[in-house]
């Protein structure tokens, strides 16, 4: 499987896609009929990254993978020996698509598409994001949640430290995570970018409107990869990053005693500082819809 898209409601997303193309670096995708939808593009070869419509509220209407048909089958087949409800559903979104919805313990829901279609990459960005990299959600259970992920959807957990599961549906170490929140909402949305030099220009992007990180630069310790997290106008927490790491079957599984810090620091480089009062308000905005 292969992660490929968030679809957020929000009362603006206009004004969000606006921040995200204009200030973050997604490109615009043409617009379609209806006009309380705004999709938004990297520059690989998916058709939209961030999905965002218009609503009265603020949650996560999905996470979004891209599957084969054999996996749906095998997600349905574990789904039913579990007595775990999935619902079919078409995709009406840019690459269409079928699949399933399956709703984790939280209310979270991940959408599986089969069939999508892809657009041509766009090799000349080097500013864009390539792709959306992973999605963190807060858990009231990220244990609980975590082996939902793995019983029903057939993903690995790739690592565990005192705040998160991390969670793998391929090679990439992660492409989902799960905060332990003792709450459920999403935790932030991070995009690939090309190297650490375009995350690097994205910060001094963000710092020429007058934002600074929220926390990074940094490495973090599972993953690897380089990071900062910036608070979007719209309320999500949203992160440059680049290079998470590649793992193979045999990656063992880490546990919380492998992933500490010396004092004061939270990540490999021990650089930066986290805003984690603005951030804690932060990860509260989007909930899912059984919370």
């Amino acid at each position: 499987m292969e992660l490929r898209s968030i679809e957020l409601e929000l009362p603006d997303p206009v004004g969000a896609g606006r921040f995200l193309t204009e200030i973050w670096g997604l490109g615009a995708v043409a617009a379609g009929p209806d006009p309380d939808r705004v999709y938004l593009r990297g520059s690989g070869d998916q058709p939209y990254l961030v999905g965002l419509y218009r609503a009265d509220h603020t949650l996560v209407r999905s996470v979004t993978f891209l599957a084969d048909e054999w996996e749906l089958a095998a997600v349905s087949a574990r789904a039913a020996a579990q007595g775990v409800s999935v619902v079919p559903a078409d995709s009406d979104d840019p690459g269409a698509g079928r699949g399933l919805l399956v709703t984790l313990p939280d209310g979270a829901v991940i959408r599986l598409l089969a069939g999508a279609a892809g657009v041509e990459p766009l090799p000349h960005v080097p500013d864009r994001a390539v792709r959306l990299t992973h999605v963190v959600l807060n858990a009231v259970d990220a244990e609980a949640t975590a082996r939902f992920a793995e019983d029903i959807l057939g993903f690995k957990v790739s690592d565990r430290t005192k705040g998160m599961v991390f969670v793998r549906c391929n090679q990439s170490h992660h492409s989902i995570a799960f905060a332990r929140a003792g709450f459920a909402s999403l935790n932030h949305i991070a995009f690939e970018m090309a190297d650490i030099d375009a995350v690097m220009r994205g910060i001094g992007r963000l710092r020429d409107v007058g934002m600074v990180p929220a926390w990074g630069p940094g490495r973090h310790g599972p993953g690897a990869n380089v990071f900062a997290y910036f608070i979007a106008p719209f309320g999500a927490v949203v992160e440059f990053s680049t290079a998470v790491e590649l793992v193979g079957e045999d990656y063992p599984t880490g546990s919380p005693e492998d992933w500490t810090w010396p004092p004061n620091r939270i990540d490999q480089w021990g650089i930066s500082g986290k805003d984690m009062a603005a951030l804690g308000i932060a990860e509260r905005t989007f909930r899912f819809r059984r919370t």
